[in-house]
């Protein structure tokens, strides 16, 4: 979280955009209690090919978490080849100076590892999703009900989009 300094560190053995939707879900339930009054998430991200504005799974479980945690949520992307202004790609360079020339075997090093390091001078909180997660296909249905849930920014619709829950606050 920019604002608190706080951070969460989440780690997996496959990247896809359905472990990007598990790790906000486990981000969010260690965190909601905190943020009792919170309405709406902004999250920053740098338009990889699992996370941008286009990839159609992706969209899927942020239109997905939207309504399961009653957030409305705002994707903002930085602009392609600037990371650089990220405040995430400096905490890596933290995180890899606490494992560098470390052999990472096993989840009990990369915790240790992760532990270690500080972020603004506070230890994250560290997780593990050890799930596997089979590639589904979409149809073109349901990609047009994902659609029709993203508001997208007139100016920049690829860089900026808001999605509103649609189901009641509760979880």
């Amino acid at each position: 979280m920019l604002g608190s300094g706080l951070l969460t560190l989440i780690f997996g053995c496959h990247e896809c955009s359905d472990f990007w939707g598990a790790c906000l879900k486990t981000w969010w339930k260690s965190v909601r209690s905190k943020c009792r009054g919170i309405r709406r998430l902004v999250i920053y991200l740098d338009n990889g090919p699992k996370n941008s504005g286009v990839t159609k799974k992706f969209l899927r479980r942020m239109v997905e978490f939207s309504d399961w945690s009653g957030l409305e949520v705002r994707l903002v992307y930085y602009p392609p080849y600037h990371s650089k202004y990220n405040p995430i790609e400096r905490c890596w360079v933290s995180l890899q100076h606490k494992w560098n020339g470390v052999l990472l075997t096993c989840w009990e090093v990369v915790r240790a590892c992760a532990l270690r390091m500080t972020w603004r001078g506070r230890h994250p909180s560290v997780h593990h999703i050890a799930q596997y997660y089979e590639e589904v296909a979409m149809s073109n249905s349901e990609m047009q009900r994902i659609n029709d849930r993203l508001q997208r920014s007139q100016t920049l619709p690829k860089y900026d989009i808001t999605i509103k829950p649609t189901k009641a606050r509760g979880r």
